[in-house]
């Protein structure tokens, strides 16, 4: 069998290699999903991932076909955040380390011969149960407004397929209401046969670069990421950005109980460490074709002061007792709010401040993911804010220009080289999309 294989970097297919290549007409499906995490390997000396390699099947006649279309899509705002429609190829400047590239393919967002290839990667851990209904609502919304064209498929944070790619609206939401069936679990039929909740592992970051490297093919025209998480597995990635320290001015009566806890959660960091670190994941997107929309439920605590943040952890904390309290039995909320009390007792205000810092971290590391693919972050605060942020997302995949080059630089360094974008004559305009990409090694 002869296998044809493309070594591309932001390849846009369909425009480069259509005439080349043949395309095998069904979406390969998501076997052994995860995979590719087995293959990372933690380099202490190189301070970063390093990835073993699997060789052809001796069966298979590899032709390698290369190419070296950079594509960005592009989103043009003028002063007053509102798209700007009707440009033509003509109209952009490019440059790439400074030097003028020649503009090599256009197209328009809203091309319906694009089908648009979308991974939803859905967060259903615990510390999400507060926001599981907001989310898989938010989720149905998107599916409501796919294409006849577009294929999605749902990732969970436990780094498993919950739906494989499809165009079919019923299966993907009764896929995706079973989030919610697991994380509420039943009584059963007078107490019998009731099934326990179920959560995710809060594997987040590991399911997106999980889906960065397995989830997208040549044939995927247009590949979509909606990462929909609160990205908590920042702790636990190498390099942590989230060091357990005890908090200062603690009342003494506390620090011993305190120290205790922080020693158990630098035990439960280091043995639950990841391969790869934060800054794998921003390079691993970068070298991704994707553009990734990060939708983060809860309350945003970027830029708010030090006290707002600390009453928003309060208010998140309460709403995370009262949606749970509901969906317990009567004896089992009597313990959870003795419990809860109790936790109350063990926290206090300088306990909280340090959550709210560490919270407000982790919402950084997050919010900086999408950017770095030309896409962009948005918190889902409010039930009634799901509609708007999903046909946002959709309104702006439509309004981008998709503009390609071939790079005057034919290095294969493998570095990292950046890119700018303008509108002829509009030095106002705001354009955002991919700024950067990574060079194909001399492998």
């Amino acid at each position: 069998m002869i296998r044809v294989l493309l070594s591309v970097f932001l390849l846009l297919p369909g425009l480069a290699v259509a005439q080349s290549v043949e395309k095998s007409g069904e979406k390969p499906r998501l076997k052994d999903f995860g995979s590719s995490l087995k293959k990372l390997k933690w380099d202490p000396q190189k301070n970063s991932t390093t990835e073993t390699r699997s060789t052809s099947s001796d069966d298979d006649e590899v032709i390698k076909i290369e190419t070296a279309l950079v594509v960005s899509e592009l989103l043009v705002l003028d002063k007053q955040n509102r798209p700007v429609q009707g440009l033509k190829q003509s109209d952009f400047l490019i440059t790439e380390e400074g030097v003028p590239q020649q503009v090599g393919h256009f197209l328009l967002g809203d091309n319906r011969s694009l089908p648009r290839s979308i991974v939803l990667i859905i967060d259903y851990s615990s510390s999400q149960f507060a926001y599981i209904k907001n989310s898989v609502d938010a989720a149905s919304v998107l599916v409501d407004k796919l294409g006849p064209r577009d294929q999605m498929a749902v990732i969970t944070d436990d780094v498993e397929v919950l739906c494989d790619f499809t165009n079919n609206k019923r299966e993907l939401k009764k896929k995706l209401n079973t989030l919610l069936e697991k994380s509420r679990g039943s009584d059963g039929f007078l107490k019998i046969g009731g099934t326990r909740r179920q959560f995710g592992k809060s594997s987040q970051y590991s399911a997106l670069m999980a889906t960065l490297k397995e989830a997208f093919d040549e044939e995927d025209q247009r590949p979509i990421i909606i990462f929909q998480t609160d990205g908590d597995e920042a702790e636990y990635l190498r390099n942590s950005i989230i060091v357990p320290t005890l908090p200062p001015e603690l009342p003494p009566e506390m620090v011993a109980k305190i120290q205790y806890e922080v020693e158990q959660k630098k035990k439960l960091q280091r043995s639950s460490m990841t391969e790869f670190s934060l800054e794998d994941v921003y390079q691993a997107v970068e070298k991704s074709r994707a553009t990734i929309y990060t939708v983060v439920p809860g309350a945003k605590l970027i830029g708010l002061t030090p006290e707002q943040q600390l009453e928003i952890v309060k208010a998140e904390d309460e709403r995370a007792v009262n949606e749970m309290l509901p969906t317990l039995s009567k004896d089992a909320r009597e313990g959870f709010l003795a419990r809860t009390e109790a936790l109350k007792k063990l926290a206090p205000i300088q306990v909280l401040r340090m959550r709210a810092e560490d919270n407000l971290k982790i919402q950084e590391a997050l919010a900086a993911v999408a950017p770095l693919s030309g896409g962009w972050t948005e918190f889902l605060e409010q039930p009634a804010q799901a509609q708007g942020i999903y046909t946002r997302i959709l309104s702006d995949i439509s309004q981008r220009y998709i503009v390609g080059y071939y790079p005057t630089n034919k290095e294969r360094d493998g570095k990292r080289r950046r890119m700018t974008f303008e509108v002829k004559g509009h030095p106002e305009y705001t354009i955002l999309g991919r700024r950067s990409y990574f060079a194909p090694g001399s492998e």
